[in-house]
């Protein structure tokens, strides 16, 4: 198939917008209109709307030069977010790359049980567990400007990325800390244990979608076990870095992992240890006192 680099003459909106839809059905993506349209977003710096009402609008050389590699890659099924660098998150911006988890919609639940336990704490303390992007940390600290929150990750070059996000966000209330969960205890006593762990088995990996297990990084994906390492690590650790009361509350998988998990925090003693479920009725945060 030509590529765009082939096309003579200028190029418009529409016409890339057609050209693209064909090409991405071509190669059997399931929502072809979607894929050129995301990525003429990104490119044009603009709403999906502004896409149909500038649709005669000519699209510059360099653009299309961009837009050629970019639609490569996604070919490759590499995942649209690292293709243009950014996702939104809680309604903000986030940058990324490959040493960060791409984040998910239903991670926000994270954030929205986060902010509803502390609502009544003045000046609370968050520990997040695996940082990342820094995504849920920067938008907790987005709504409460009285927050403190002490982010982990094993990773420095996603601590990098999570530093550029909160800098982005004018975000000054986040101390980023380099640190292996697993084998270290960060200091501090904290309201809340936020985390969305690295829970897909290794047995599971084999299933996932190839722009998942090709592309994110395994660090953030599995534990290379069962993919309960880190609820059995934060369940054992939470009693001596929680306040009185204080509260783990955590992203889990599907299936079975999420009664595993309650069962991991029932054994340890645990109380009004709860299953949230998404907006796609999946549970898929357990919530805990310590």
């Amino acid at each position: 198939m030509e590529t765009l680099l082939d096309k003579k003459g200028s190029l418009r909106v529409i016409d890339l917008m057609k050209w693209g839809e064909i090409c991405f059905e071509k190669n059997n993506f399931e929502n072809p209109k979607q894929e050129i349209e995301w990525l003429l977003c990104d490119l044009l710096e603009s709403k999906r709307a502004d896409l149909y009402v500038n649709f005669e609008e000519s699209v510059s050389r360099e653009k299309l030069l961009v837009l050629n590699q970019w639609i490569i890659k996604r070919l490759n099924k590499m995942p649209l977010q690292y293709i243009t660098g950014k996702t939104e998150f809680y309604g903000n911006l986030f940058f990324l790359n490959q040493e960060v988890l791409i984040p998910r919609p239903e991670t926000e639940r994270l954030v929205d049980i986060a902010l509803d336990v502390i609502n009544e704490i003045t000046n609370p303390r968050i520990l997040e567990i695996g940082t990342g992007s820094g995504c849920i940390s920067i938008s907790l600290a987005e709504k409460r400007k009285d927050l403190q929150i002490t982010a982990l990750d094993i990773s420095q070059s996603a601590l990098d990325k999570a530093i550029e996000n909160s800098q982005f966000h004018k975000i000054y209330n986040i101390d980023f800390k380099h640190l292996d969960i697993l084998k270290e205890i960060p200091y501090g006593e904290y309201d809340v244990i936020i985390s969305n762990p690295p829970y897909i088995g290794l047995h599971e990996l084999n299933n996932l979608m190839s722009d998942v297990k090709d592309f994110e990084p395994l660090i953030a994906l599995t534990d290379n076990k069962d993919g309960l390492s880190f609820y059995s690590r934060i369940s054992s650790i939470a009693p001596m870095l929680l306040k009185k009361n204080g509260f783990v509350i955590l992203e889990v998988g599907l299936g079975e992992h999420p009664n595993q998990a309650y069962e991991i925090f029932k054994k340890n003693g645990y109380k009004n240890i709860n299953l949230i479920k998404d907006f796609n009725n999946d549970k898929r945060v357990l919530k805990a006192n310590v």
